[in-house]
This record gives structure tokens, C-alpha cells and sequence, in this order.
């Protein structure tokens, strides 16, 4: 029978002196398993609930954007004003782009013209032939047809009308230079010996039109009379404060004897 202290395969027994006396100098191993861990997703979750606390980065901003529309684009911080420029920005140039694919799928897509054929009859076609004639003798040499200016030239002048009618300033000095264009090409490409009337025709058309484009608008000249209203007049005066005073009223009963 075998000892209880005896080793087994060369190891001291659990219950041997020598393992007794290993056991009592090896430091005890901290447990584990009753420390707690601070994770990554523990540190992220305070500082999210920290930054919202008052005075926190997140708090701030947060009052920057809820007090943006009471102090207006001057009081504003400098953050918001460079957020709100940069999606304004990028806006616009959405904008333009779609606009430019727009643009060019419609002039893509207008119908052909035949800008040097005779397709007008009438009063209409002694104007409108001759721009006709004027535009395909000169797009010749250009990457853009004829009939796609055509286009152009009768929606410049349409929307130029319409912008006008609405008294836009710029779509006046466009319907003006629309139609100082418009009879510039007629007077060039009419034939020689109807060539004053088709500009007479012409010039009377555009003026007519414009009673629409240029409502409202008058060569008188304005008269602005500035009414001055009197304000305080300061009148200085000098008062003279007399340095001799009269004596006080005597009382009647200062001549009376005195009462013992």
C-alpha cells in the first residue's frame, strides 16, 4: 500500500509537505473574474452621454442650431454660417447640372426646322422669313444646327416677354436686345426691294409687344422733393440774477412788547 505522501510520476502529493510549503509562497492569482472590464463600447457610451450633458460638445452645438433661427444669419455661430454656404453651394451646382442636362436633351430633341425654307405665309412671314433666311445663311460653319438657334432666338423672346410683363429688369434689357437683334436681321437678309417695309413691320411688331414687356415704365423724369422739417431752435438768453435783495416783510406784531 502505497504512502499518501509518496510522489506520483514525480510530482509531490497534494498533500505533502512539499507541496504545502509551494503552495503557501506562490502569490495568490487575482480573481479574475470579479473585475470588471471597461470595453471600448462602455468608454464610447460614456463619452456619448457625457458630450450631451451641459457645457458638452454635442450640448453646444445643439444650442448653436436651436437659437440659429432667433439671432438671424449675423448673431448665428460661425460653424452653422459656413454649413448652411457649403449646402447652398452645392445646391446650386445640382442645380446647374440638371439644368444642363435638361437644356441639352431639349435642344437635343427640337424638331428640325427648315430655316431657309419658305414655311410662313402672311403678315407673320415678312418678319419671320427673313430671320429665317439670316440664321441658315450663318450657322453654316458652326457646331450648332440652324434650327436649334431658331429655337433659341423664339424662346429668348418668349420668356424675355413674360419675364418683362412681370417687370424683371434684366428680362427688359433682354427683350431690348431680343428685338434690336431681331430687326438688325431682318433689315440684313429682307430682299432689296421690300426691305423698308419688312423693317417697318418688324420695328411696329416689336413695339407692340413691348406695350406688354415694358408696362409700368416711363421716360418722365422723377421729381423728389425732400420736405425740411424745422427742428429745435436753440435761442440763448442771459439772466441777470440781481445781487441786492429787498429786506423780508416786517410782521405786524414785531412792534408789540413782549409778553413776560
Amino acid at each position: 500500500m502505497q504512502s499518501e505522501n509518496k510522489p506520483i510520476n514525480g510530482q509531490p502529493s497534494a498533500t505533502s509537505p512539499r507541496f504545502l510549503d509551494q503552495l503557501d509562497r506562490t502569490p495568490p492569482r487575482p480573481d479574475t473574474d470579479r473585475v470588471p472590464h471597461t470595453t471600448r463600447l462602455s468608454r464610447l457610451s460614456k463619452a456619448w452621454h457625457t458630450s450631451w450633458e451641459r457645457g458638452g460638445f454635442l450640448y453646444q452645438r445643439w444650442e448653436d442650431l436651436r437659437c440659429a433661427p432667433q439671432l438671424g444669419w449675423h448673431g448665428m455661430a460661425n460653424w452653422v454660417k459656413a454649413t448652411l454656404g457649403f449646402a447652398g453651394i452645392c445646391a446650386i451646382l445640382i442645380l446647374l447640372d440638371g439644368a444642363t442636362h435638361v437644356l441639352h436633351r431639349l435642344l437635343t430633341a427640337v424638331p428640325r426646322v427648315e430655316v431657309g425654307g419658305d414655311t410662313t405665309n402672311g403678315v407673320f412671314a415678312v418678319v419671320d422669313q427673313p430671320i429665317r433666311s439670316y440664321i441658315a445663311a450663318h450657322t453654316t460653319s458652326l457646331q450648332i444646327s440652324g434650327s436649334t438657334v431658331y429655337t433659341l432666338w423664339q424662346t429668348v423672346g418668349i420668356v424675355s416677354l413674360i419675364g418683362g410683363f412681370c417687370r424683371s429688369t434684366g428680362a427688359r434689357f433682354t427683350w431690348t436686345a431680343w428685338g434690336a437683334a431681331s430687326i438688325a436681321m431682318v433689315h440684313s437678309s429682307a430682299p432689296p426691294d421690300g426691305r423698308t417695309i419688312a423693317t417697318g413691320l418688324a420695328v411696329l411688331a416689336w413695339t407692340a409687344a413691348s406695350t406688354l414687356a415694358l408696362r409700368g415704365l416711363t421716360l418722365r423724369p422723377a421729381f423728389f422733393t425732400h420736405i425740411h422739417n424745422a427742428g429745435h431752435q436753440i435761442e440763448p438768453h442771459i439772466h441777470l440774477i440781481s445781487l441786492t435783495t429787498a429786506p423780508p416783510d416786517t410782521p405786524n406784531d414785531a412792534h408789540l412788547p413782549l409778553k413776560r
